[in-house]
């Protein structure tokens, strides 16, 4: 049955587009799904909707590769209503979270169901359908829809009155390339500047157009082409060398492939009502009778108004500007709890190194205490402090009026001129009442910037999480963590690493956008005490980086200065290189993990520039998944090391040289180095003349297995030189395990003695309890076992054990494996007794070590996977006369 509001069937709609892909049951097909989904949208021009299907193809195939377990096919289509995303696995049985009929929905904090639960809050529509072969999710994102409808229209006028146009209007329509050349040419361009198409194509647009150079604009004709949209009047060069005057109208766009390019629209200047943009006429005060039905917020700010709220906030200013006609203006907008005003847009002002500045909201100096109302100072040297942002701007009068939505403070509007005493309360009022007018978009305009934001910061966080999950270990985390954060969240980045409580702060991670600037930093930083590990969630402003650049590039300018060269040598180049990086505002987070701070993200911004606080938050939130990962690595990294010690400590320090016989022993651990094995061998003295050597088993990895080991290889030692034989040896050990109790694990076991002898030959007695049996070589090549089976140790308590005599001729091989060997598997074949016993024919008049080698390349050889088991071999060979 369909759950409710879930849709089962697609809607019909024509598909104009589609594109497909597989990913493997693998972690890293996630990620490759997101890249696949985010580059097809992207592509098909629709990034409105690309951070939304995102996060719902990581979900969704997440669910797939991970918790089904199989391959995920991704199927995009665009069609006339918006993108369909279908992710299909071929685990049909499971069923999807009820969202009714009486059971409770998942927690979203449970991986099975949260992609279903993000389909039904993002997706437009979303559905489940089944086959007896696979189960596939879809969802729906329909694109924001177009505002349609009348713009602008003008009075019904006589005819005489209407613009003047040739007989017929010809509109000449070209296409600029990436490169400013011309590459398409209509039949009207050809007519009203005589040149053929074959003529122009290929050549640059500034080889044609009569560009005018207004003084005090810097854009010319390149730039402005490209600007996503441009209007206005120049010329262009007609086939008899005379200046067509023309008005054009520009838009830069792109095409599938991604290639940007601008249309040109060109008509007769006189012509120009047929492209021209109508103005909008405003009164003084925007009152006027006349503006009785015009929106009052188009009125002040212009039409059309920019649609992104940079464009928006900009186009304010330099309304404000121009409306008191004053030499700077500036635009602050309100954090959420209206504490502190955030610069948001500028002009006239000596830089733009405001940008994303803070300030207080409330009484004092550097504080902006007349933001909640309006406000005139006639001198500010008078009151210095009373508007922060103006502090060394050279500005003297202000006037400042606050941006209310019901009530609330969501923003700060100034005009500021280089003259005291320039405004007055009635320029007060007419900027409050602009104020008025567009606080309400301004405040929509980021309210919609903050959802985009939240979107795109919820993608970047499941990709992150994602690439951290991804690894164990320390070194590839710290530079995860570094480049993920540069140039993403900052301009440069640092991490600090706290060993233990007792440890400094060490610098151990240093990037920036930059490569030169790498070492510079880093060598700063190295000299500069680190911050303060504080424990304290969120962002905390570190002054000192910016204070030591800005001492190192004076320090040096002062000695290249009193050298009196006369040109800068390349170390005060990169002191000031270096602090021209680091002289912005500077960040430090903690990484926190367990309770306990295990270092420090740091991130910095160049000369002047400032952190927006919805970055920051961001970069809390990774700084908590990342100090997690890290914790996590050095857990792992120091299991791996005590795994590797302690197996070590399981091991013989090394073999004893054993007269008259060559011994050689080769051991695999497998895994990942952080679960020590069961498998051991061992070879030692036990009185003059006389060795003992082992190789065993124990059943089971990990602490309980190392403890038998432990115990078994040690007893094995005192045992044999309290002068006991193989069986009362092995009897006495199985006593031990037995001992263990709910510790104990069974334990298969090769123990024997060996004597070399005078006459060249080597005296073995061997007790075989439960182990792979020894195979014996001789010269003829014949393969034999040494030794009969008998009980393994660690399950009866009531053993009798024998022991066999076996005497090595010279020439002859006796093989000593464990399990790993014999069990090794390609699918159902297994290489077992018999095939051992085959490769160990292959090494008649090979020394110990050689015999080792091949059984091991043979093992490793049988199967492509490597190895799941640990794996021992113990060879030894009685040379003949000659080779001793």
């Amino acid at each position: 049955m369909a759950e409710p509001g879930v849709e089962t069937r697609t809607r019909s709609s024509v598909i104009t587009a589609r594109a497909a892909a597989s990913f493997d049951p693998v972690g890293r097909s996630v990620a490759s799904a997101r890249a696949f989904v985010r580059d097809t949208l992207q592509g098909w021009g629709h990034s409105d909707v690309v951070d939304d299907a995102v996060v719902l193809t990581s979900e969704l195939v997440t669910n797939a590769v991970i918790h089904a377990g199989t391959a995920a096919d991704v199927l995009c289509l665009r069609t006339e209503e918006g993108v369909r995303v279908e992710v299909a696995d071929h685990y049909p049985e499971r069923e999807i979270p009820m969202q009714g009929g009486g059971r409770a929905a998942p927690h979203p904090d449970r991986e099975n169901g949260r992609g279903l639960l993000l389909c039904a809050a993002l997706a437009t529509r979303w559905g489940v359908e089944y086959t007896p072969t696979r189960k596939q999710v879809w969802f729906q994102l329909d694109l924001p829809q177009r505002r349609v409808g009348t713009r602008s229209a003008g009075p019904v006028l006589p005819v005489d009155l209407l613009p003047v146009a040739d007989e017929r209007v010809r509109v000449a329509v070209t296409q600029i390339d990436r490169n400013g050349a011309i590459s398409a040419w209509n039949g009207d361009a050809e007519h009203l500047f005589g040149y053929a198409a074959d003529q122009v194509l290929g050549k640059p647009l500034g080889d044609l157009a009569a560009w005018p150079h207004t003084p005090g604009i810097g854009t010319g004709i390149a730039e402005a082409l490209q600007l996503s949209r441009w209007e206005g009047s120049y010329g262009i060069r007609g086939t008899d060398g005379r200046v067509i005057p023309v008005y054009a109208s520009h838009l830069r766009v792109r095409d599938t492939q991604g290639e940007a390019s601008t249309v040109c629209l060109l008509v007769r200047d006189y012509e120009r009502a047929v492209l021209q943009t109508p103005l909008r006429t405003t009164s003084t005060d925007g009152t006027g009778a006349d503006n009785r039905n015009a929106d009052p917020f188009e009125v002040f700010i212009g039409s059309p108004a920019p649609d992104d709220l940079d464009g928006l906030l900009q186009r304010t200013v330099e309304r404000a500007r121009d409306m008191l006609d004053g030499d700077s203006a500036f635009l602050l907008l309100a954090t959420d709890d209206e504490t502190e005003l955030e610069v948001r847009a500028t002009t006239g002002l000596p830089s733009a190194r405001q940008r994303f500045a803070r300030v207080p909201v409330e009484a004092g100096t550097g504080r902006y205490g007349s933001a909640r109302m309006p406000a005139v100072h006639e001198d500010l040297t008078a009151v210095p402090g009373a508007v922060p942002l103006l502090g060394g701007t050279g500005m003297r009068s202000v006037v400042t009026v606050p941006l209310k939505v019901e009530g609330r403070l969501t923003g700060s509007l100034g005009v500021a001129a280089e003259a005291a005493g320039r405004y007055s309360n009635e320029e007060a009022l007419r900027l409050q009442f602009a104020a008025d007018r567009i606080a309400l978009a301004v405040e929509s305009a980021r309210l919609g910037e903050l959802e985009r934001l939240r979107r795109g910061s919820l993608s970047f966080l499941v990709e992150a999480s994602d690439l951290l999950a991804g690894t164990l270990d320390r070194d590839q985390t710290l530079a995860l963590m570094a480049q993920m954060t540069v140039p993403t969240l900052a301009t440069w980045c640092a991490v600090y690493t706290i060993a233990d409580q007792s440890s400094e702060p060490y610098l151990s991670y240093v990037l920036h956008e930059d490569e030169e600037r790498i070492d510079g930093l880093k060598a700063l930083l190295s000299k500069i005490e680190p911050p303060d590990p504080v424990p304290t969630p969120g962002a905390r402003v570190w002054s000192a980086p910016a204070d030591a650049a800005h001492r190192a590039a004076l320090r040096t300018s002062m000695r290249e200065l009193g050298s009196g060269a006369g040109h800068l040598s390349t170390g005060i180049g990169t002191t000031l290189a270096t602090a021209s990086a680091v002289g912005g505002e500077t960040v430090v987070l903690p990484l926190v993990a367990r309770n306990r701070v295990i270092g420090m993200l740091t991130l910095g911004k160049p000369s002047d520039d400032h952190f927006r606080q919805e970055i920051l938050e961001l970069a809390e939130d990774l700084s908590r998944r990342a100090a997690l990962a890290l914790d996590n690595a050095r857990l792992y990294s120091e299991r791996t090391a005590i795994s590797q010690s302690l197996q070590r400590s399981l091991l013989p320090p090394g073999l004893p040289q054993i007269p008259g016989v060559e011994v050689d022993v080769i051991y695999r651990a497998a895994g990942e180095g952080n679960e020590v094995g069961g498998d051991f061998y061992d070879l030692f003295p036990i009185r003059d003349g006389a060795y003992g050597f082992a190789i065993g088993d124990v059943c089971g990895t990990g602490p309980e297995a190392a403890a038998v080991t432990g115990l078994a290889r040690h007893a094995l030692r005192l045992l044999a030189r309290e002068g006991f034989g193989g069986p009362a040896v092995l009897e006495r050990l199985n006593a031990a395990i037995l001992d263990e109790g709910a510790r104990s694990r069974f334990l298969t076991l090769l123990y024997g003695e060996l004597w070399p002898q005078e006459d060249g030959s080597a005296l073995l007695k061997v007790v075989c309890a439960g182990h792979p049996l020894p195979l014996r070589l001789r010269q003829d090549g014949s393969v034999e076992p040494a030794a009969e089976p008998q009980p393994l140790l660690g399950v009866m308590e009531d053993l009798e054990l024998y022991e066999q005599t076996v005497t090595l001729e010279p020439g002859d091989v006796l093989l000593c494996v464990t399990d790993g060997v014999t069990e090794r598997r390609e699918g159902t074949r297994m290489l077992g007794d018999d095939g051992l016993a085959d490769v160990l024919r292959t090494c008649t008049g090979l020394t110990s070590g050689a015999v080792a080698a091949r059984i091991l390349r043979a093992v490793e050889r049988f199967a492509a996977e490597p190895a799941s088991d640990d794996m021992a071999i113990l060879a030894m060979r009685v040379p003949e006369p000659q080779q001793i």
